[in-house]
C-alpha cells in the first residue's frame, strides 16, 4: 500500500483507457471489479494491522470468532468449513496453527467417528475477545464510509452475493396464529 496518495485515481484512468479502446460495454464492470478488489486490499490491510499484535491472521481470527459464537465453543470441522466458505485445506492449515498455539483443540466427534470437533480453549476465547475489541475500535466502528452509504453498499453486495449463489435468503417466518 502506498504511503502517499497517488495524484490521480488509477481505476478511473483504467476506465478511461477501456472507453478509449472501444470496450464501452465492459468499462463499468471492469471499474466495479477493480474497485472492489482494491477496497478489499485496503480493508484487509487495516484488519491485518489491528490483528498483527495478537499474531493472528484474519483467517485465524475468523475461526476463533466462529467458535466463540457457538454453543459450548465447539463445532464440527465440516461445519466450520461451510460457514467460513473456504476450502477444507485452508481450514485444516488454520486449525493446525491455532492448535499449535494452544487456541483450539481437535477432538473426535462424539457421534461421527469420521468427523472432528474443533473446540475453543480458554486461551483462544480470551485472545478472541481482545482481538475483537481491537477490530471493533480500529476498523469496524469506522470503516471509512458514512452510515447511509455503508448500509446501501452492504445491501447491494448482499444482493450480488445472493445472485452469485453465495447463499439463499430464507423465506419469512409465518405470522403466529
Amino acid at each position: 500500500m502506498a504511503s502517499d496518495p497517488l495524484p490521480l485515481d488509477p481505476i478511473a484512468e483504467a476506465r478511461r483507457q477501456w472507453l478509449a479502446h472501444g470496450w464501452d460495454d465492459a468499462a463499468d464492470g471492469m471499474t466495479l471489479v477493480t474497485s472492489v478488489m482494491r477496497a478489499h486490499q485496503l480493508l484487509l490491510a487495516r484488519v491485518e494491522g489491528a490483528l498483527k499484535r495478537f499474531d493472528l491472521s484474519f483467517a485465524r481470527y475468523e475461526m476463533l470468532q466462529l467458535l466463540s459464537f457457538t454453543k459450548g465453543g465447539e463445532i464440527p470441522m465440516a461445519s466450520a468449513t461451510a460457514r467460513l466458505q473456504v476450502h477444507p485445506t485452508s481450514v485444516s492449515h488454520t486449525v493446525q496453527r491455532l492448535e499449535r498455539d494452544g487456541l483450539v483443540e481437535r477432538r473426535p466427534h462424539p457421534n461421527d467417528g469420521r468427523a472432528s470437533l474443533l473446540v475453543l480453549t480458554d486461551a483462544g476465547r480470551a485472545l478472541c475477545a481482545t482481538a475483537v475489541e481491537a477490530l471493533n475500535a480500529e476498523v469496524f466502528t469506522e470503516p471509512g464510509i458514512p452510515q447511509p452509504q455503508l448500509a446501501e453498499l452492504v445491501r447491494t453486495l448482499a444482493r450480488f452475493r445472493e445472485s452469485a449463489g453465495d447463499f439463499v435468503t430464507p423465506p419469512p417466518a409465518p405470522e403466529p396464529l
